[in-house]
């Protein structure tokens, strides 16, 4: 495996952060590798056992199909991560659009549903920066997951959701609609072909505190970071230490930078992230209605669900496979 060769290189342990990642992803393949072949060892039993006229064993072999065939299923949806970045982790942004509290309060629920799915598909989580509303909920929200194919299953997730609700922060109880945008990229690691010039980024450090205010710290440990040519800005205040909220603040915007140069080679195609969408009407990817009925409907792939709370809890793999799927069939 040409991987594998490279590993073997004198130079290749030199970048320790390249070498795990491709340690990661030298493991994912050689567990996909033997996924298949002890499926096909299976289906082969399979064969020689059916040719056996024996009623007794009928029903095993009847379960045996059914595992093997839910077995290949999974297979082969993982044949649809073809991209140069799907085995990547992800970074993934969220940003209250129109809609005021309501959608601040929005963006909260948004988050609790991706950490739940995530943890659902045994991927590991980590909130790295987070902005909260005055009254409630949550401005904007910065957050990593870690896991196979973390970035091939999320990026099906980018773009605006939209909520359909009675306003609990309505004294008249009135429909309220808001927007919220999530932003989906590939974590590139350091990306050492990406060179920040240090004359091009502004560092403004600030304390970093809790949920609604708490945990002040008492020190400046918080990292923001401006890059001055694009205007694009990222802070973390996850770590206690400055350092490593800087380090972590940098390992972002070089990956926005990657994604900026890369939407520009692709042009139209806009393969990473998708065209930029503003958080409000008209550009939404899903619509999530509480009220006046309960339905969860996907505007790109027409799937549509009433469990609603369902959905809200993580369960939105019924979506992304849809949609992955489709997005293929149009390539």
């Amino acid at each position: 495996m040409e991987l594998e060769k490279d590993m073997q290189e004198k130079d290749f342990w030199a970048n320790q952060e390249k070498a795990r990642s491709a340690g990661r992803r030298l493991v994912v393949i050689k567990e996909q590798v033997h996924a298949w072949d002890t499926l096909l060892s299976d289906i082969e039993e399979l064969e020689k056992l059916s040719a056996l006229e024996d009623k007794d064993i009928q029903k095993d072999i009847e379960e045996m199909l059914e595992e093997c065939s839910a077995r290949f299923s999974k297979l082969e949806f993982q044949t649809l991560f073809s991209g140069p970045y799907d085995m990547n982790n992800a970074l993934l942004a969220l940003h209250a659009g129109t809609g005021g509290v309501d959608a601040m309060d929005w963006n909260e629920m948004l988050l609790r549903m991706y950490v739940r799915f995530c943890e659902n598909m045994g991927w590991r989580v980590k909130i790295l920066d987070e902005l909260r509303g005055n009254e409630a909920g949550i401005k904007t929200a910065l957050f990593e997951v870690e896991g196979a194919y973390a970035y091939g299953y999320l990026k099906a997730e980018n773009g605006v959701h939209r909520l359909v609700r009675i306003s609990p922060f309505n004294a008249e109880g009135l429909r309220q609609t808001s927007f919220a945008l999530l932003e989906v990229i590939p974590d590139l690691g350091g990306i050492e072909d990406i060179k920040i010039v240090s004359e091009d980024i502004r560092v403004d450090v600030f304390r970093a505190s809790g949920k609604g205010g708490q945990g002040v710290n008492t020190t400046d440990s918080a990292v923001r970071v401006t890059h001055l040519p694009t205007g694009i800005v990222v802070s973390c205040q996850n770590e206690r230490s400055q350092l490593q909220n800087k380090e972590t603040a940098l390992r972002y915007l070089k990956a926005k930078l990657r994604q900026r140069a890369e939407q520009e080679r692709v042009k139209e195609k806009k393969e990473l992230r998708g065209a930029y969408s503003e958080a409000a009407w008209g550009n939404q990817i899903r619509s999530y209605v509480l009220n006046p009925y309960t339905l969860v409907k996907d505007h790109r792939t027409q799937v549509e669900t009433q469990n609603v709370q369902d959905v809200l809890d993580g369960d939105i793999l019924p979506f992304i496979e849809q949609y992955l799927r489709s997005d293929r069939r149009k390539k």
